[in-house]
């Protein structure tokens, strides 16, 4: 089989992109190689256009194959890869954001890119060679693509940054930040970040975009090399027919009042989509059936994105009147549900976010079991964004893509800042419920989870708040928006979202709808988040300024016991026969580690206690020449068995009993019998033998 290959040595590692025409019905494939960590990317094209669409219709699939980790996973009688994991949705998401913004705007075919991890080391992270395995298929194959992009992770190892950096040099410090972007004249724009931290300053982020800033460019040559040589002609896209009749007509029609609607107070965008609607049908009743309707709101809306750039640009007028780094009206409230754990409502503006909170006991961990991840998982976040949010009728169906990726941005940023397992036992569940949305749920998220957390007397770091600021741009002139919304979302230039606290940043992610943002921007964009990421803190710092002292009184109580390993197998009992009875005597629940250390969970205070005083009995090391008050459980023809504490037995063998007078066997040793006992000995294998103990005379 023909091909071609290409290598490129990348922080001291060899980076290889294979053209071997394996998924030849393709537009295009490539196998991108970094150690042993190996991708196929695939794209393809439809043939036809498809028509009526307000939107690109792109697909990236990220898939995660068990054989690439040389393992047999999955669900027990399946044994097959199913749904995609949220990491897997996660990294599909990041592709997807970093190669959007280079497709033609006036491409409508669609396009699927495929990224299928076929070989994993457990020490490269495929997400990243994924990244510019698609850059790469997109460049070589015919489909129209402004590209290439290049994309790296940086990490930090002793307060240096390290491109590229294994999973365990991840673990060195709390910073893993992954950039992609492309050159525009000469310089590197940065079109796409994902990043989380434990609570880093901005300009760490900015000094680690320098560090990489070599290493991207070189990346983009290397593909530009590769592009030369076996790249394929691009289809043509050309842009209908310019009707320079039907626009003047459009605009005479609507006249100033589109710019009324949008810088109006109240429901603007209700009276824009009013008079789109009006044009629509003025538009249709005058040429009808000659699909001029069409073109008329294509033209509607680039109109919309006109007016709105040149008056943030030039004017500094936002839509609904506020200062470009003026936040909305915030309300918070905690408390407001009866019964659960812990529950806040964080409002900005339309947006409305309701969190709560449910501590559970450590046997409640998710098990998670993937191509690269698997344990438990004790902390989590799950968004939900419900139809009535944006005032929408539609089946309510499982999370969506951008319901997964926008629980796992809020599920890290609070993270880093969860007290650790040995400081506090419980998982953690978050559910945020949408209630309103007029720009930036997920940011909103975090404040409310934040909140939601305190409230339930979870002693969290510090308070986190998170806020969405975007761009609007133009030739050379730009400004920076801090709380985005509605028209200044759908048609600005970027979505830049960070979260954090007092002390630093936590989680950052942007896409943009340009070409990308230069290190000028992403500076100026991170001190102004900075600003009003203090503004929103000291309002929520007002309501519930630290962590409640104490839990919830609707939380289970944990109280932890470490006993002998050697000792689990005793509580346990045969086939499970003792701790079976303390669950079910007490109602507590309890997990047992490989390394002793035992949790018993219930609401009930009191159960707990109970249970632990009934483990410590049976975990208790008996010494010589202790007295029990021991009840009779057997008797046999060499002796009796005696019960000193739950779970523990010794032997009075009957030559201990040949020198009592008066009384028969029969009649000292009865089951169920209490006795006054004596340990007079314990052998080698642990087995206790006893002595009545004689009454004072």
């Amino acid at each position: 089989m023909e091909s071609e290959s290409f290598t490129l040595e990348l922080a001291q590692r060899e980076l290889k992109v294979e053209v071997k025409n394996l998924a030849e019905r393709a537009n295009a494939d490539v196998l991108v190689s970094y150690g042993d960590t190996l991708v196929l990317a695939t794209c393809v094209m439809a043939k036809e256009e498809k028509g009526g669409l307000s939107f690109f219709p792109l697909t990236v699939d990220y898939e995660e194959r068990y054989y690439a980790a040389g393992k047999i996973r999955g669900p027990r009688y399946i044994r097959r890869e199913s749904r995609p994991s949220d990491e897997a949705i996660g990294n599909a998401r990041l592709v997807d954001r970093s190669i959007r913004p280079r497709f033609p705007v006036n491409l409508n075919r669609e396009v699927q890119v495929v990224l299928t991890v076929l070989s994993w080391d457990e020490r490269n992270d495929p997400d990243v060679i994924g990244l510019l395995a698609a850059s790469i298929a997109l460049s070589i194959s015919d489909i129209p693509w402004l590209g290439p992009i290049a994309s790296v992770r940086i990490g930090r190892v002793n307060n240096t940054f390290v491109l590229n950096p294994t999973y365990e040099e991840r673990e060195k410090d709390g910073l893993d930040l992954v950039l992609a972007g492309g050159k525009q004249n000469g310089e590197f724009l940065i079109n796409m970040i994902e990043g989380n931290f434990e609570e880093v300053s901005e300009d760490a982020i900015v000094k680690a975009f320098e560090f990489a800033k070599k290493d991207l460019e070189n990346l983009v040559d290397f593909q530009k090399e590769i592009v030369k040589k076996i790249g394929k002609e691009k289809l043509k896209i050309t842009d209908g027919p310019k009707d320079s009749e039907l626009e003047k007509e459009i605009k005479e029609f609507l006249g100033d009042s589109v710019g009324k609607a949008l810088f109006q107070k109240g429901e603007r965008m209700e009276e824009v989509n009013k008079i789109k609607s009006e044009l629509s049908y003025f538009i249709e009743g005058k040429y009808p059936g000659q699909g001029k309707t069409k073109y008329a709101e294509n033209f509607f809306e680039k109109e919309i994105e006109k007016i709105i750039h040149q008056n943030v640009i030039f004017n500094e007028k936002r839509p609904d009147g506020r200062s470009l780094d003026e936040i909305r009206k915030i309300q918070v409230e905690v408390g407001i549900l009866p019964r659960t754990h812990g529950s806040a409502l964080f409002v900005r503006g339309q947006t409305k976010s309701l969190s709560i909170l449910t501590l559970g006991t450590p046997g409640d961990q998710q098990l998670l079991e993937g191509m690269e991840i698997v344990g438990k998982k004790r902390f989590m976040h799950h968004y939900n964004f419900p139809p009535y949010s944006v005032g929408e009728i539609r089946p309510m169906r499982g999370p969506s893509r951008r319901d997964i990726g926008h629980g796992m941005l809020v599920e890290k940023a609070l993270l880093p800042l969860i007290p650790s397992f040995d400081q506090f036992p419980y998982t953690m569940r978050i559910v945020s419920e949408i209630l309103s949305s007029n720009g930036s749920t997920s940011m909103a998220s975090v404040s409310s989870s934040s909140l939601a957390l305190m409230d339930a007397g979870v002693s969290i770091k510090r308070p986190a708040a998170g806020i969405a600021l975007g761009l609007m741009s133009l030739n050379e002139n730009y400004k920076i928006l801090t709380d985005i919304q509605g028209p200044e979302d759908f048609h600005g230039d970027m979505d830049f979202k960070v979260a954090g606290t007092r002390e630093g940043i936590t989680s950052l992610q942007m896409d943009v709808k340009i070409e990308g943002i230069s290190k000028k921007i992403l500076k100026e964009t991170l001190e102004q988040g900075k600003k009003a990421r203090f503004q929103i803190l000291a309002i929520m710092e007002k309501v519930l300024p630290k962590s409640r002292e104490k839990l919830s009184p609707f939380a289970p109580r944990i109280l932890t016991l470490q006993i002998n390993p050697e000792k689990i197998r005793e509580v346990v009992g045969p086939g499970g026969r003792i701790i079976n009875e303390i669950i079910r005597e007490t109602g507590a629940a309890i997990d047992i580690q490989q390394t002793g250390l035992i949790f018993v969970t219930s609401e009930s205070e009191e159960a707990v206690k109970k249970a632990i005083s009934w483990i410590k009995h049976i975990t208790r090391e008996i010494k010589m020449g202790e007295v029990f008050q021991g009840k009779v459980k057997k008797i046999v023809d060499f002796g009796a068995f005696v019960e000193l504490l739950p779970g523990q037995e010794g032997l009075i063998h009957i030559s201990q009993l040949r020198q009592l007078k008066g009384e028969t066997l029969e009649e000292i040793m009865k089951v169920g019998k209490i006795l006054p006992v004596k340990v007079i000995s314990i052998d080698e294998q642990g087995r206790i033998n006893l002595s009545l103990v004689k009454p004072k005379v």
